[in-house]
This record gives C-alpha cells, structure tokens and sequence, in this order.
C-alpha cells in the first residue's frame, strides 16, 4: 500500500499526543502542525516519531493547509489530534476516495453519553442542514477527512479559521465531487485536554460563526 500523510492541527495537545501517534495505522504518517502550543506538544510529536510543522499565523484552517503543502501522498488525511477520534478510522477513508469518492469524511458517533456537548451537537446540526440545503450530502461537519492532495489543492479552500472545514464541503459540492461520509466513533477526549471549540458555549459559538459566515 501507498503511504498516507496524515495532517494533524494540533494546539496544546500534548497530553493526547502518545496515544493519537501510537494508534497510526501502519503505513500512515503523522504530520503534527503546531499552532502555537505553550504545552510542549511539538517536543511531544517529534519524540513519538512525528513529522513537526510550526504554522504561526492563528486559525485551524492555517494549519490544515500547511500541512497539506508539506504533505507527499498521493492521498492525505485529516485528522484532530485531541484522541476522540480513532486514526484507524482513516482507513476506511482511503478506501472510499481509492473507490472512487472525491471526498470521504467521517461521521461521529458518539460512543457514551456527554462525549458531544449540547451546545457542539446543537451547532453541528444547524451547520449540517445548511449545507443540505446547499446540495452537500452530509450530517456533519467532520474533523475526519480523507482527500486527494491534488484535487484539495486545486479545489482553493481560502478560509483560514474554523470555516475551513465547512468551505471545503461547499466547494466540494459545487465542484460536483462525489462525497462519501462515513460513522467513525467518537470518544472522550485524553485526560487532562480540553477542546478548544466545543468544550465551551463560547468556543462553539465562536466556531459556528466562522463557518456561518463561509455560507453568506
């Protein structure tokens, strides 16, 4: 099999790094994109056998899009690096876009009670049916994602904040990409992190805003 680059925005995660790099499948291959840790996390990222970008400029999609320049595979992953999510999810991923999907994203389920705030869930869904009505075939806006690194490239994705993830579905949809969306499970975060988006009203409320303001 072909490696797989897999971008990790990472901000303060050094308590959920370990486990996240441990769990890579084989042939998969982490590249931690820090975006100004105070935590020591790139230290964490490189001892665990990580590739390690630093992306000064603030904003999830700033990251995301360093990493996918400094990506080499011919597909490329996404992936947050909090440990709710599982990296062995990606492959089933891969697997849809090898078959023939532009796009194969990943829809959470949650895997206990609380592991998805309301206030998250609540955003997530009113975000969800906005893009439905956009003609986007998705239940979620996914920080699980599976992509051709050229097609992503030449798609021009410009936000650079939290509405990344919601303009690339809608330049996906416009592009008349088929979109595969898949469940992946959904945990706890690692002990000792907390979300920088929905472990907060205001973090979500904040985020949902950035990813409202793409749809205008």
């Amino acid at each position: 099999m072909n490696a797989v680059d897999v971008v990790l925005p990472c901000l303060d995660e050094a308590a959920a790094l370990p486990g996240v790099l441990a769990a890579m499948p084989a042939g998969y291959r982490p590249i931690v994109v820090d975006n100004g840790s105070t935590d020591g996390s790139p230290e964490v990222a490189a001892e665990h056998g990580a590739v390690v970008l630093r992306e000064p400029r603030k904003g999830y999609g700033a990251a995301v899009h360093t990493g996918l320049l400094a990506a080499r595979s011919e597909t490329v992953c996404f992936l947050d690096a909090d440990g709710s999510l599982d990296p062995a999810s990606l492959v089933a991923l891969v697997a849809a876009v090898n078959d023939g999907a532009r796009l194969a994203v990943g829809r959470r389920v949650p895997v206990a009670r609380g592991v998805w705030p309301w206030h998250a869930r609540a955003g997530n869904r009113v975000l969800a049916a906005m893009l439905r009505r956009r003609g986007v075939p998705v239940s979620d806006i996914a920080p699980a994602r599976a992509v051709r690194r050229r097609d992503l490239l030449e798609l021009g994705v410009t936000d650079r904040a939290f509405g990344y993830p919601l303009e690339l579905l809608l330049r996906a949809a416009r592009a008349r990409w088929p979109v595969v969306e898949l469940d992946v499970p959904y945990r706890p975060r690692a002990a000792g992190t907390r979300s920088k988006v929905s472990g907060s009203v205001r973090g979500t409320a904040r985020a949902v805003r950035d990813m409202a303001a793409v749809l205008r």
